[in-house]
């Protein structure tokens, strides 16, 4: 990217908030990416999260062990409004704005996410944290990140993995995978390269959403990808 984008949609995944445990939440772990997101914006560059809960429990893992698929998807969005509400404390002792916003209405908690509402918090240089993804089961929080980045016209959406960007194959199944600098989606299509589930990679080739994969476990990576800066696997309509 050429500088600070203007508008980011980050989506983070819950297991980066467990840190080395793998499950739960760890304060050093939320603490690490609060600065790293600190220091990305002090360009100015506004930022809107979305939060994945599988440090905390996921659908489908629920519905493999018995639940019901949408009593099991409830459960999950209901496991990322508790990560945006760490990650809100997060940010705010750190001396940034935010807001957290659901998409199933629980208004002690937060708002309701309403996207006109969601732009002006933007506008205002708060940091709005979108958690209860889509609030209808059967959506991955990947699908609920690339519809948010649609609706509030984000110049990017951030995926922040745990590996170095999008591989030829598997990097933890064979050590011989190459990365991609950059990449078309039709190509990431034609691979088979599972960059994101095919609801929400369409989505974003059907509304030609710049996708930025990258390694958020690396120091720095995150407030990198904030400035615009080089980092991890580039994905566009025409590269």
């Amino acid at each position: 990217m050429d500088g600070a984008p203007r508008r980011v949609l980050l989506k983070l995944s819950g297991e980066v908030l467990a840190g080395t445990a793998g499950q739960g939440i760890a304060a050093a772990a939320i603490g690490r990416l609060a600065e790293e997101i600190r220091e990305g914006r002090e360009g100015g560059t506004e930022l809107a999260i979305v939060i994945g809960g599988g440090n905390l429990i996921r659908g489908t893992t629920a519905a493999g062990e018995g639940f019901d698929r949408a009593t099991g998807d409830a459960m999950g969005m209901l496991a990322t409004v508790i990560n945006a509400l760490a990650l809100q404390d997060a940010l705010e002792h750190r001396g940034l704005s935010t807001r957290v916003m659901t998409a199933i209405e629980m208004r002690p908690l937060a708002e309701p996410y309403i996207r006109r509402r969601a732009v002006r918090h933007l506008e205002k240089g708060r940091i709005v944290i979108l958690a209860a993804g889509t609030g209808h089961p059967y959506f991955t929080t990947d699908t609920a990140a690339v519809l948010r980045a649609v609706e509030i016209d984000a110049d990017v959406l951030l995926k922040a993995t745990k590996v170095d960007g999008v591989f030829t194959e598997d990097p933890r199944l064979n050590p011989e995978a190459t990365r991609y600098d950059s990449l078309r989606y039709s190509e990431a299509i034609n691979r088979r390269l599972n960059v994101m589930d095919m609801t929400a990679f369409t989505m974003g080739m059907d509304h030609s959403l710049p996708l930025v994969v990258f390694n958020v476990t690396v120091p720095g990576n995150l407030a990198m990808a904030l400035r615009g800066e080089t980092v991890g696997t580039r994905v566009a309509v025409e590269v």
